[in-house]
């Protein structure tokens, strides 16, 4: 099966406000995502990508955007885009729906007495008027495992693709490579425009990389102001970490 590059979007106005973004429209790359999402295209100039995919929200679409542009065919409609230089485009990929929780400052957050449930027990999580992190998993494990049928298909099974969405999508993936319990998926940190890299195979995924915002060109294919992941309490930070940037 193929490769999946899981890249997150790169550090944006939400991040640096300390905001849960979830789904709101208009959140944005700030300077240092752009110069992220910039990086990332020469970070991945050497490994041979067959096709890209995205959440629908603007600051994935905006960190492809730079690679997508240095290598269009890798994007429009004839590999699921809705134009030229547009990516495929997957729902199932989006950040998690936060429901109620959408919109608000994370050190609010912190407080309520869901946020524990969060960190400690995420299988019994569920955002008030939004989705359990439950679900969150089993629509994103779908969308991966999907796309890996189809691209094989289509590329054959040392394909290499790429999927740009969130941090909390991204641990649910890599929880589920790994075989880990969702209630451990935070033990997981994914930093803006860091690469996962997980090699499927018809017997278990491999994890080559994990958040991983150095040099890529190994991933080849062989010839045949706000808490940081380990702070003082512990905690994740729901919704992804900003960086060491």
């Amino acid at each position: 099966m193929p490769t999946l590059l899981l890249v997150r979007h790169g550090r944006s106005t939400a991040n640096t406000a300390g905001i849960l973004a979830g789904w709101t429209p208009g959140v944005e790359l700030d300077d240092t995502g752009r110069a992220q999402a910039a990086a990332l295209a020469d970070r991945l100039a050497p490994v041979p990508l067959v096709q890209a995919v995205s959440s629908p929200l603007e600051r994935c679409r905006q960190t492809l955007e730079p690679l997508l542009t240095a290598r269009p065919e890798l994007a429009g409609p004839e590999r699921g885009g809705a134009a030229p230089g547009e990516p495929a485009l997957d729902e199932r990929l989006g950040e998690c729906h936060y429901g109620e929780w959408t919109g608000r400052p994370l050190a609010e957050l912190a407080k309520e007495p869901l946020w524990r449930t969060v960190q400690d027990h995420a299988a019994a999580a569920a955002f008030p008027g939004g989705e359990s992190l439950r679900e969150l998993s089993h629509r994103t494990v779908d969308a991966v495992r999907e796309w890996n049928e189809k691209i094989a298909a289509e590329h054959g099974e040392d394909a290499v693709w790429i999927a740009c969405s969130h941090g909390d999508v991204i641990k649910a993936v890599v929880a589920d490579a790994l075989g880990l319990h969702l209630d451990h998926f935070q033990r997981i940190n994914v930093d803006p425009c860091s690469v996962t890299a997980i090699r499927y195979t018809a017997r278990r995924p491999f994890v080559l990389r994990m958040g991983d915002t150095g040099d890529l060109a190994s991933l080849a294919p062989r010839p045949a102001a706000h808490p940081g992941p380990a702070g003082a309490s512990g905690d994740a930070v729901v919704g992804g970490s900003t960086g060491s940037a």
